[in-house]
């Protein structure tokens, strides 16, 4: 049963999102995915947002791009966690509109927002949010940070080598 919602505005949001999926998968963890615009499927997001929770989903990432309104929304109308991914779509102004529309919620209506173009650290933080309450994915990213700390070290390494 999935565990983390990945929702995103449209199709062209997927080459981001897709390292949510990856990460996700690497840490054996599952999830959905769909597209569910704030704009043009405003019925479709606010089922998804309404409903989510009972189907088991814990936390939802979602993407958008331009004005971005999809994860604010979504966190307006879930009693979930929602993680908004800032988008730098063919539409934007240089992303800083998607950043400011996801980062600038109202108190309330938290959106826990990751950086331009960030799906692999939004797919993270769902892990470790899961993982707050869930020893096997906890000791998964545990297993991760570690798997990082061995880069950097081994990098060091070859500087010198």
């Amino acid at each position: 049963m999935a565990q983390v919602g990945i929702i995103m505005g449209s199709a062209s949001d997927l080459p981001v999102m897709q390292e949510a999926i990856d990460i996700l998968k690497e840490l054996g963890i599952d999830y959905e995915v769909d597209i569910v615009s704030a704009h043009r499927t405003p019925e479709k997001m606010m089922a998804y947002g309404q409903e989510a929770h009972q189907r088991g989903i814990k936390v939802i990432v979602t993407g958008a791009g331009g004005a971005a309104h999809l994860p604010g929304m979504v966190a307006a109308i879930s009693p979930l966690p929602v993680i908004g991914v800032p988008v730098k779509s063919s539409n934007s102004i240089d992303g800083w509109d998607s950043v400011l529309s996801i980062l600038q919620m109202p108190g309330g209506v938290p959106v826990a927002t990751v950086a331009l173009n960030g799906a692999k650290n939004a797919g993270i933080l769902a892990a470790q949010i899961i993982g707050s309450s869930d020893q096997e994915v906890q000791d998964k990213i545990i297993a991760y940070k570690e798997s990082l700390k061995v880069k950097v070290i081994d990098s060091s390494k070859n500087l010198n080598a």
